[in-house]
This record gives C-alpha cells, structure tokens and sequence, in this order.
C-alpha cells in the first residue's frame, strides 16, 4: 500500500511539473514517423536490384612495385588446414623450386570473387596442373576464419589453396594495395585484384586489374600463357 502511494505522489508532482514547465515533443518528427509507420521501417530490408559493389579506384594508373622478372618477397600467410587447425605457409614455400599461380580478390563473399574469380580457378585446376603448375593460391586481405568460411561455403576442397594476408604484409610488399576505405559497406584497405605465374619465386606473368575490375586475371587467361 505504501510502495502504490508513494508512486501516485510521484505521477501527481509529475503533472504539476509537467503543466507548468516548457512543453517538448517526446519524440522528434522523424521518430513520430517511424513509430505510427513501423512496417515501413522493419527489417530485413528488401531491394528492387541485386546488390552490386564496385571496386573501381579514383586513380586509374595501375602500377606496382613487382613487375615481371622480379623474386616475390617473402610473407607470412595463413589458413585452416582439413582437421581445422590453424597453419602458416610462406611465399618462399609455395613457389621455390615450382610453378606457382597466385590470384588476389578485394575481398571474400565479395559478388565477383564468390561467382567468377574463385571459381574459375577451381573449375580449372585439373587443367592448369595438367600443364606443370604445382600450386595454385588465392590471397585476400582476410582473416583465416573468414577465408575458412568462404572456402566451406563455396564447397572448394584442395583444388585451390585459400590464404589469409590478414595484415596485408604481402599485398604492400608487391605494391598492390586498394583503399576501398571510402566505399559505404567499409571494406578499408584491401588487394587489387590480380593473377601471377611465378617459376621459382620469380615473377612470369601478371595480370595486374585496374582496382577490382575482372577482365584479364582469370583461370582462362592463364592457361593461355602456360
């Protein structure tokens, strides 16, 4: 009985303020909108078209720092072995003493690298490997977990290795950064897209991508030059 008086007291001093004080909306416009239409503004959110990113870059020269004839620098990379244990893998071992193809994609689940890119690669590597390459690698500016993700979700088994650049150590010692950090989905700095042949360590072939852009960096192209 006590606790109900005290909390009527309280409602009554609440009005007398209230009647005396400057009147203030609770809500602003926007939110009055919002609460009278609230199936206008629920969730998930359905769009009219497909959504699409584009990777395309404010500078369109396209440069690196390697270039044909050049020894890759070494790097640090990672990846989730089959048992699911986290591993590490270097440059120096994937291309020493063989004939390696490495591809880059801006970024994993990503609509270009998930439908056209990656799996190009993986549709061709019997065919590629048929030709003398003994590895063959995608590099993204992602975390292991996410590369796990992606590889499972794309049903890849060893056909092609998914490597993690986590830090980006090797996209910036090849020069092939791209800021995509002014992009709205918050992609940051992430790997221009690209596909290389290296024959011991040293560069034979690249097909360097303006941006993200998919023209000339595919399995087929590779296997033109081989």
């Amino acid at each position: 009985m006590a606790s109900s008086l005290t909390f009527s007291r309280f409602l009554s001093s609440a009005a007398v303020a209230t009647s005396t004080s400057t009147k203030l909306p609770l809500f602003p416009p926007k939110a009055v909108s919002f609460l009278r239409h609230p199936l206008k503004h629920s969730l998930p959110c359905r769009f009219s078209k497909p959504l699409t990113l584009s990777f395309s870059t404010k500078n369109p020269t396209i440069s690196a720092a390697i270039s044909l004839g050049d020894k890759l620098p070494d790097a640090t990379l990672s990846y989730f072995d089959p048992a699911g244990e986290l591993q590490t893998t270097t440059i120096s071992s994937l291309t020493a003493g063989k004939k390696a193809i490495l591809f880059a994609v801006p970024g994993a689940f990503t609509p270009t690298c998930s439908q056209k890119h990656l799996p190009g690669f993986v549709e061709k590597s019997a065919e590629l490997k048929a030709k003398g390459v003994d590895t063959i690698a995608c590099i993204s500016v992602n975390d292991a977990f996410v590369m796990r993700a992606w590889k499972e979700n794309l049903g890849i088994k060893d056909e092609v290795l998914l490597l993690s650049d986590g830090n980006g150590e090797f996209t910036k010692a090849i020069g092939c950064e791209l800021d995509l950090s002014d992009k709205p989905v918050g992609l940051g700095i992430r790997s221009r897209r690209y596909a290389l042949l290296a024959e011991d360590g040293v560069v034979k072939v690249l097909n360097l991508e303006e941006g993200g852009e998919f023209t000339f960096s595919g399995a087929e192209d590779m296997l033109k030059v081989l």
